[in-house]
């Protein structure tokens, strides 16, 4: 078996929930835009990476579930 492969996009922040969730709205490629529930990284946690609406984010998104995703880097 293979590892799959994560979906990584470019999004804006538009929403902070408790327990270092956020709303995120993503930049698709057709124009359309969807928001989704990310969730922070360990690796930003560790290093007390502090997001804050408005911010542009990368978020990875398993293939298998488009509606959630985690945050691995803030631009």
């Amino acid at each position: 078996m293979s590892k799959q492969q994560n979906i990584s996009q470019k999004g804006k922040v538009v929403k902070c929930l408790p327990d270092f969730r956020f709303k995120v709205e993503m930049d698709m490629v057709s124009g359309n835009e969807c928001i989704i529930l990310a969730y922070l990284a360990g690796k930003l946690k560790q290093h007390n990476i502090q997001i804050a609406i408005g911010d542009e984010v990368q978020v990875e998104m398993s293939p298998y579930d488009l509606s959630k995703g985690r945050i691995v880097y803030r631009y």
